[in-house]
């Protein structure tokens, strides 16, 4: 299905004529500083040859490559660097179809992705797999999926649109764009020998594929030690020095994110700048990205910025975004470096510190200069059951959102669920609240919060209590975007308001939407599996921003709150989560009652 490029194998004939200088290039590149990834050098002067999408000739002087037809690119002493490559991420975190995806980042220079669709799988099973992956491979960039591997994400504790098999991860091996196995979220089911779980991932290793992993506990003993004989190939929930020196003692590559929400680098980069690790064995990715990062800061440029800015030598930096995620997925000898062979994904960059992406080329087509998009990225023709999966099976009401006091009380200690700033990880708190009319009432910096089943219409809804949005005033804030169940999520001060967002998420098909005093303040439609927007980033991005004031209008001050929202139902990060079955624990991965019992 990939039909951009020839293998190494088909071009190699040609490659070897233009190298030898018995036939011309498509194209050349002169008087460039080369950034060498392979040898962590900087080379002066050189030149490349392009043909059939890939360089056939990487070295001081390609004149003997150039005919008449040859289009030839003068950089003006400007660094040759590798395309970029983000080493695990969600494209549904960007509001966001791959196309759109790959329309907002190659700007950036990124040139290929490695993306877990797990969102859609937890909505649409196989087929929403299939549609992601179908339409990534129509994209000018390189974009490799990983076929999801826990949806659910923890059996037991939550129930999602469909169930992911061993089976089905086994057929889907055999898909063309098909890298590997998607984040082993379900950790304890690894470390406790669950068949399912070591089935998908002996099905990935007989295919020869990379198994992506996920284990956020801080229990770096035993069960650590378990997982990593399973077999997860790379982690990327690690947030201190610690974890990333874990990771790569034990043969696993550590990935350092740095997303919208996720600050993980500069606290975990110290072990190769300080302690001095071997740097192959780290990899830089982004994990979630939303559209208005994307518009505003950039991609994976963003986050090797970030990693220079944080001390590390930039090209082991460029080498961490390059040739090291290549490497991982096996693929050396297809990307990530420019040499010989390689597919043609370049950029031209006046500074290796700055890193402005001034031109972007990806398979030996430029498809981006100067922030301006040059390529055409196609849509998949989605159909109408993507675009329908919002079932509510009712219309809410005031009373769905209400909360039970125990018996004869007028005062409870809650449960709640503490929102830290910047990480994914929860905190578990409790508060004392107050019990009127036989309803327990949130106070102070606590607001409720409610999981709506949105996939199977049971009128379902769960509630308990969340603190660190600020939220004041009357208003609730709803999002069929809540990992990994993708259930609906509502935060609000006001049980009108929230069954009010709520209905109107329903209505619309699935989105994000704030509102205030009765009134809808803001919303971002998102109609593909109540996940993604079809529209370009750029006016998602707006929509965000405004979604972002409206939060800000309504007392919450948080760095990208809106990723802490859509993440409170995620029952495989600790410490405390909600789920369409209630409170779970996620320290001991148990359902927990939502009152603390008094003596």
């Amino acid at each position: 299905m990939e039909t951009h490029v020839k293998s190494w194998a088909d071009a190699a004939p040609r490659l070897v004529e233009i190298a030898a200088g018995r036939a011309p290039a498509d194209l050349v590149l002169r008087d460039l500083t080369l950034v060498n990834v392979q040898s962590r050098e900087i080379l002066p002067g050189w030149q490349v040859a392009v043909a059939e999408g890939r360089f056939a000739y990487v070295g001081p002087d390609a004149s003997h490559c150039i005919g008449e037809a040859t289009e030839v690119v003068e950089a003006g002493g400007r660094f040759l660097t590798p395309g970029l490559i983000d080493g695990h991420m969600h494209i549904e975190s960007g509001m966001l179809i791959p196309a759109e995806f790959a329309a907002a980042v190659a700007p950036h220079g990124t040139t290929t992705m490695f993306t877990d669709p797990h969102e859609i799988a937890n909505v649409l099973g196989l087929k929403g797999v299939r549609l992601m992956h179908d339409e990534a491979l129509m994209q000018p960039l390189n974009i490799f999926t990983q076929m999801p591997s826990c949806a659910p994400s923890a059996p037991g504790l939550e129930t999602t649109g469909y169930e992911i098999t061993a089976e089905e991860v086994a057929e889907a091996m055999d898909w063309p764009g098909i890298i590997g196995l998607g984040e082993m979220m379900n950790f304890p089911g690894v470390v406790n020998g669950d068949p399912k779980m070591l089935a998908e991932m002996a099905a990935t290793m007989r295919a020869g594929k990379t198994v992506g992993g996920h284990y956020a506990s801080p229990d770096r003993g035993i069960p650590f030690h378990a997982y990593a004989a399973g077999g997860a190939a790379d982690d990327h929930e690690g947030t201190a020095e610690s974890d990333a020196v874990a990771r790569a003692r034990q043969g696993m590559r550590s990935m350092l994110r740095l997303g919208s929400a996720w600050y993980d680098v500069e606290s975990q980069i110290t072990a190769i700048t300080e302690k001095g690790l071997d740097p192959r064995n780290f990899i830089l990715c982004t994990d979630d990205c939303h559209s208005g990062t994307l518009v505003k800061d950039g991609h994976m440029d963003r986050v090797v910025r970030h990693a220079i800015a944080c001390g590390c030598d930039p090209l082991v930096a460029l080498q961490m975004a390059t040739v090291n995620t290549a490497t991982h997925f096996g693929l050396e000898r297809e990307l990530g470096s420019i040499a010989p062979g390689r597919r043609a994904d370049m950029i031209l960059t006046s500074s290796l510190t700055e890193l402005p992406i001034e031109a972007v080329w990806a398979r030996g087509v430029k498809v981006a200069e100067g922030g301006t998009l040059l390529a055409d990225c196609p849509h998949l023709d989605w159909p109408e059951e993507a675009r329908a999966t919002v079932h509510l099976g009712k219309t809410l009401a005031r009373a769905d959102f209400e909360i039970a006091a125990p018996e004869g009380r007028n005062r409870v200690t809650a449960k709640v669920i503490g929102v830290v700033e910047n990480q994914a990880p929860t905190k578990a708190l409790t508060a004392d609240l107050p019990v009127i009319d036989g309803k327990v009432e949130a106070e102070g910096p606590v607001a409720q919060i409610a999981l709506v089943e949105r996939h199977r219409g049971t009128g379902g809804v769960t509630n308990a209590f969340v603190q660190g949005f600020g939220y004041e005033g009357r208003m609730a804030m709803a999002s069929t975007v809540a990992h990994d169940s993708h259930h609906m999520i509502v935060v609000g001060t006001d049980r009108e308001s929230m069954a009010a967002a709520a209905n109107h998420l329903g209505a619309l098909g699935g989105g994000v939407t704030i509102w205030r005093d009765g009134e809808e303040l803001a919303t971002v439609p998102l109609p593909i599996a109540g996940l993604m927007s079809d529209r370009p980033a750029a006016e998602v991005a707006a929509g965000a921003e405004a979604l972002g004031r409206a939060m800000a209008a309504c007392g919450c001050t948080l760095n990208n709150a809106y990723m802490q929202h859509s993440l409170l139902a995620l029952v495989v990060i600790p410490e405390l989560r909600i789920s369409d079955l209630g409170l779970v624990d996620v320290r001991t991965f148990e359902l927990v009652p939502l009152f603390e019992e008094t003596t």
